[in-house]
């Protein structure tokens, strides 16, 4: 089992920059390629500091290129010479290292709303994370389902129909997660099974927001057999209620029972697990001890 940790190193600490969207506008793409290139040499900092503590697995940030999706951002990013050279440094890295990266866009990345635009703007941010994934050497792309609009069997019905909008790259790459209030695990299984997509398991979404009468136990082991390339590990995600346990809030570590209780109910312990706490990488050592 390889524990992970998101986004940011409180240990260095990580430095990622971003920008105001009035200052993109004002000062436009030389802005924006100059944080962009920043980030990219900081991500790999980061990861070269991973690998000397023997971390082979972290979620990449959502705002390596400030405003990447953007619809005012006209600068082709992803073709750019010095972007792409600063991305093949990180992909050189990960393949030297087996090294697995992840992204997870954010929670206005809604490819079941029943707005045209918001679906639009959607399918804009998965291929923004999918050219982002693919020039790192990145693997998956972890997404929820969305909202529920009062009518969940044709939220998810919408989502089907909305996904062979997206580019064959994010069709791969996408692992759907259950949530803590709408979409639980049964539901992430029926909309997985249909699209022949992998599902994330969330072990405290899924205590926040447990679907029926199953045990844990049962609906691990249907996740387990969504992941048909068994080249490549489950990926799981664990965190620990700041108050307590069916806390939505994330803690600042995970806790013993917490960890310890979803062990006992995995069937293989050969996955990646990320750590969703908020102190990053300490959590991961706190765990190692």
């Amino acid at each position: 089992m390889r524990l992970g940790y998101p986004c940011q190193n409180l240990t260095l600490p990580s430095r990622f920059r971003t920008c105001r969207l009035q200052t993109m506008k004002t000062e436009g793409e030389e802005k924006v390629k100059e944080l962009a290139l920043h980030n990219f040499k900081e991500l790999q900092r980061v990861l070269e500091w991973n690998i000397t503590e023997n971390i082979t697995f972290f979620r990449i940030s959502s705002d390596i290129v400030p405003f990447g999706s953007h619809p005012l951002l006209e600068w082709e990013w992803w073709k750019d010479d010095d972007i792409l050279a600063a991305a093949s440094s990180i992909k050189k890295l990960q393949q030297k290292h087996n090294m697995r990266l992840s992204v997870h866009p954010g929670q206005y990345t809604v490819l079941n709303s029943p707005k045209d635009n918001i679906v639009e703007n959607a399918v804009s941010d998965l291929e923004y994370h999918g050219h982002l994934l693919s020039l790192c050497g990145g693997t998956d792309m972890i997404l929820h389902i969305g909202g529920g609009y009062g009518d969940k069997e044709s939220a998810k019905e919408r989502f089907i129909t909305n996904f062979d909008k997206v580019t064959p790259f994010v069709k791969e790459s996408l692992r759907l997660e259950n949530d803590d209030k709408t979409y639980h695990i049964e539901d992430v299984l029926e909309v997985s099974n249909h699209l022949k997509v992998p599902a994330c398991f969330d072990i405290h979404h899924h205590r926040c927001n447990p679907p029926g009468e199953n045990e844990t136990r049962s609906y691990i082991e249907d996740v387990f057999l969504t992941w048909k390339d068994k080249s490549i590990r489950p990926k799981m995600h664990i965190s620990s209620g700041k108050a307590h346990q069916v806390d939505t809030s994330h803690a600042d570590y995970i806790s013993d029972e917490d960890f310890h209780s979803f062990i006992d109910l995995l069937p293989d312990t050969n996955i990646d697990l990320m750590l969703e706490a908020k102190k990053k990488e300490k959590a991961v050592f706190a765990l190692r001890m």
